[in-house]
């Protein structure tokens, strides 16, 4: 993998070398996924766990963390890597540091200690379950309900494209509980949902469908029916899950950008090589001009991609808001990809879309991250509005 990029100053020295290290490791273990998608899945996350690079998703040493915060350039630098060299695990290292993110930011000391060793060690697989049937981009339309009962709550509702639905040990749930909700006035905007961690096993919990993409990818639609919870698996304080959902997120989108970064890079590797090596017309197809312009695009664009990302990167290390430059790096870099990869996939004509080719598989892999952690037309407004506020 092209490392140059490294040497700009928004790395320190343990960065660099981490990435060194993650690209060396995953030269040797990762090789290309065959079979059951949900069984790969758990080996990867016991096979990352093991090797040491899921700390790095999780804060606190006391609890298996590599530090006590969170490194949002270390999180994208490894899963840039991971895409690199391979679509799911970098999918299962970016879902167990979202889906045990709201637990790093806001958990209590005990569910702390439950949880977060497990997932560092990759022995128990966290989900984030936020997106319901009528409710993705537009989390104030949540439905899902949580209603006090006895020493707990009891959950109604359904959530659906929940990545590493169905083989979770634990899903982060957020679930209306209407503090702040006027009698006889219909619920308003983000008031009053709360944040729980639902173990899978809970009675009144079921996996209502698996949901198949075109990259194949652990997804469910969940179903709670009564679900039982008690008021210690609730994460934070009542009627404040919008806001621990957004700062998840806000860790996390930053390294959205960054896992398409990695697609894109391995694309315009793929392509470079394919373009010098395709013979065509007596000569090379690198020696076209259309070739050597197409590389030329799909070069800048991944630059620039990689720039905005680790700005966000740093400045949010810097302990700086970043939402307008995560916005930013999650818009360029995953249209940019889709664009690199289209380009790349061209070079290789109809040996492009045959099945198991690499460019093939960066094709679909690219597509969601266009949508998930807040769609490119979400960016747009995002952007917009933070602008905005800075105008008299």
């Amino acid at each position: 993998m092209d490392a140059a990029h490294l040497e700009w100053p928004f790395f320190a020295q343990r960065h660099r070398e981490l990435a060194a290290a993650l690209d060396a490791w995953a030269n040797e273990h990762l090789h290309a996924a065959h079979g059951d998608v949900d069984a790969q899945c758990r080996a990867l996350v016991k096979q990352l766990g093991q090797a040491g690079w899921l700390r790095h998703a999780v804060a606190g040493t006391a609890h298996g963390g590599a530090a006590d915060v969170i490194d949002t350039r270390a999180i994208c630098l490894l899963r840039e890597t991971l895409a690199w060299h391979h679509g799911l695990a970098d999918f299962v290292f970016a879902m167990q540091g979202l889906g045990s993110g709201a637990i790093s930011l806001h958990g209590t000391p005990a569910q702390r200690e439950r949880y977060l060793p497990r997932v560092a060690r990759g022995e128990a697989i966290a989900a984030f379950a936020l997106s319901e049937p009528n409710a993705g981009s537009d989390v104030a339309a949540m439905a899902c309900s949580a209603v006090e009962a006895g020493d707990g709550y009891l959950l109604n509702g359904e959530k659906t494209w929940i990545s590493n639905g169905g083989i979770a040990d634990f899903y982060v749930l957020f679930a209306r509980t209407g503090e702040g909700d006027e009698p006889g006035v219909a619920r308003r905007g983000s008031r009053g949902i709360s944040a729980f961690i639902v173990d899978a096993d809970a009675p009144g919990l079921t996996i209502a469908e698996r949901i198949d993409v075109i990259a194949p990818h652990p997804l469910a639609r969940l179903r709670f029916s009564d679900c039982k919870v008690t008021k210690a698996q609730l994460l934070g304080v009542p009627g404040q899950g919008f806001k621990i959902a957004m700062q998840t997120l806000d860790i996390f989108r930053t390294s959205v950008a960054a896992a398409a970064l990695g697609f894109a890079r391995r694309a315009l590797h793929e392509g470079l090589q394919r373009a010098t090596s395709r013979s065509m017309f007596g000569q090379r197809l690198a020696d076209f001009q259309l070739s050597q312009a197409k590389l030329a695009q799909m070069a800048t664009s991944v630059d620039s991609a990689a720039l905005l990302t680790y700005r966000a990167a740093w400045q949010r290390d810097q302990g700086r808001n970043v939402t307008r430059e995560a916005a930013m790096a999650k818009m360029a870099a995953t249209e940019g990809a889709q664009q690199v990869i289209d380009a790349a996939l061209q070079m290789f004509g109809g040996e492009g879309v045959r099945s198991g080719q690499m460019v093939e598989s960066l094709y679909r892999e690219i597509r969601a991250l266009r949508i998930y952690e807040g769609a490119t037309e979400v960016q747009q407004l995002i952007i917009g509005r933070e602008m905005l506020k800075g105008v008299a």
